[in-house]
């Protein structure tokens, strides 16, 4: 077969689209896809979401790329690219994702600083068995932090690095997280949008992969009601015009040395910390996910080196300074998720909020914070409604149709057993 190009882009529900298109299509910059997917639900329900056109006669809408984005593919014969959503008369569609990060990339620009971005994506792993059920992947003696055959027996995690190598993705690592059968995938830190393009490819591919040897590889956010949940932590810094990491300041960083801009970062996701859960925690499932003692960014709080708070100030200082945000999971389209974090940030900075004391308490049994997420995905939503200031920064035309569909999502799964709540994401995350 001739080398085709797969050309996608992630959607609103964090599900990768695209098209094969043929060989010769390799050297154009676009092709068309109809825009009522923005109104396309898990289970297939076409809704009138805003944006998305339905009643007006579900129109196109472009995905433009450029050659230099063009990558080899784990596919044979195939090469993939993820582009941009642009409306037909040439404007940003105001509902692309990606569109929302470069926004945000600016809007950080424009202040002097680029945004670097490294993030940390965990999943279950689960089989069928001999009636086809799914259930979790046998790893005999898996534990924590453990590696080798008695972790990982058909070695699918072998196969994905190796397919990950290939392809000049820059893993940091591949562990065992401390409920079998579940793992760790962590890239390295790049610029932002380069950052979200890698992991949202990298996660494809290591789903397909896995699939491949037998293994259905679940970044849903609390596939297993009794095991620990899947986060997707968001690490972040800045790199100012001298190309230095501008959250360090005369080598020194960390939660006792926090200069002006780490301060308004860290302000910045504490104030907006319930608005925040309804865009980067957006699923039912998110919520079981997100509780007390659960070290998921449950917490309106930050701290150290501390796992029970939800804004982790890293300890290491200089080139390695950053923050860590813990809250998202990969329900979230991770382009949002990371737009709407560093918008918070940003709010932070600009805004002046004050911030408050780091946490003293372990966050099992003491936590000095006073507030947490909303309980279920409904009440998140209403929060964010409430956050018009971080609505706008995201984009509003994206968040309105984030709600419209959550809003949604939360009547479709309502009185789900978690069983099936699981069963009506995992095909799609």
């Amino acid at each position: 077969m001739n080398t085709r190009l797969r050309a996608v882009f992630c959607d609103h529900l964090s599900i990768m689209r695209g098209k094969y298109l043929p060989g010769s299509k390799i050297g154009d910059d676009d092709t068309r896809f109809c825009r009522s997917v923005f109104g396309v639900h898990y289970d297939k329900d076409l809704l009138p979401a805003p944006g998305s056109m339905m009643m007006e006669g579900l129109p196109d809408m472009e995905l433009r790329w450029r050659e230099e984005d063009i990558r080899d593919s784990w596919e044979a014969d195939t090469r993939i690219v993820i582009g941009d959503l642009f409306d037909t008369d040439g404007t940003r569609l105001p509902l692309c994702p990606r569109g929302a990060l470069k926004r945000t990339v600016a809007d950080w620009q424009a202040r002097g600083l680029t945004p670097k971005v490294g993030i940390e994506l965990e999943a279950f792993a689960f089989v069928h068995d001999a009636d086809g059920k799914l259930i979790p992947y046998d790893s005999f003696g898996g534990v924590v932090y453990g590696t080798g055959a008695f972790t990982d027996p058909r070695g699918f995690n072998d196969a994905i690095w190796e397919v990950a190598d290939a392809l000049g993705f820059r893993l940091d690592m591949i562990t065992a997280e401390y409920d079998s059968p579940q793992f760790e995938y962590t890239l390295t830190f790049d610029d932002a949008v380069q950052a979200v393009d890698d992991i949202v490819l990298f996660r494809q591919m290591a789903r397909e992969v896995a699939l491949g040897e037998g293994v259905i590889l679940s970044f849903l956010p609390k596939p297993i009601a009794a095991a620990g949940g899947n986060g997707m932590h968001i690490n972040f810094s800045f790199t100012d015009e001298a190309g230095a990491n501008a959250l360090s300041e005369g080598g020194q960083s960390g939660p006792d040395h926090l200069n002006y801009l780490a301060a308004g970062c860290v302000a910045g996701l504490i104030h907006h910390h319930k608005g925040l859960a309804g865009l980067i925690a957006p699923s039912g499932n998110s919520y079981d996910r997100l509780q007390p003692a659960s070290l998921s960014g449950y917490w309106q709080n930050w701290g150290g080196d501390h796992r029970n708070v939800t804004t982790r100030v890293s300890s290491e200082g200089g080139a390695k300074a950053r923050l860590e945000h813990r809250m998202a999971d990969a329900a979230a389209n991770p382009y949002t998720a990371v737009a709407a974090v560093l918008q918070a940030a940003r709010l932070g900075v600009e805004h002046g909020y004050e911030l408050p004391p780091k946490e003293a308490g372990d966050g099992f049994e003491h936590t000095a914070a006073e507030a947490g997420v909303a309980p279920d995905l409904a009440t998140a939503l209403e929060d964010l409604s409430a956050d018009t200031l971080l609505a706008e920064a995201v984009g509003q035309g994206l968040v309105e149709n984030h709600v419209f569909m959550k809003t949604a999502e939360v009547e479709k799964t309502a009185g789900l057993e978690p069983e099936a709540l699981r069963d009506f994401y995992i095909p799609y995350l």
